[in-house]
């Protein structure tokens, strides 16, 4: 029974996990969009997208200097592929552990 809610309670994590890398993924690339046609920066929306995105670009564009080049800032592309990393790497892993947790108790593996 342990081993089925501990199974139960990484997947859940897993899945939280999962959606807030989704909604944080959107976020940047709305952010990277806004940039583009100079919104009015009073406006809360964008306020906001920005104070979600900018502590985590401005670590990448300080950390990997080569990521504006020719006046075209790549750090939100980069911040998009480390989510996406992330999603594949460890979310799946907490997946799959959540599944060996739960199938361990059942008697599915040795």
């Amino acid at each position: 029974m342990g081993s089925v809610v501990l199974g139960n309670f990484i997947l859940a994590v897993a899945v939280v996990l999962k959606s807030l890398l989704n909604i944080y993924f959107w976020i940047v690339l709305i952010g990277a969009l806004l940039s583009w046609v100079s919104p009015d920066p009073r406006n809360p929306i964008v306020r906001f997208i920005y104070a979600m995105t900018e502590p985590a670009l401005d670590q990448i564009r300080r950390r990997l200097p080569f990521v504006l080049a020719g006046g075209i800032d790549f750090s939100p592309l980069v911040l998009m592929l480390a989510i996406q990393f992330i999603q594949i790497f460890l979310v799946q892993s907490l997946y799959q552990l959540a599944f060996q947790v739960s199938a361990a108790r059942l008697g599915w593996f040795g």
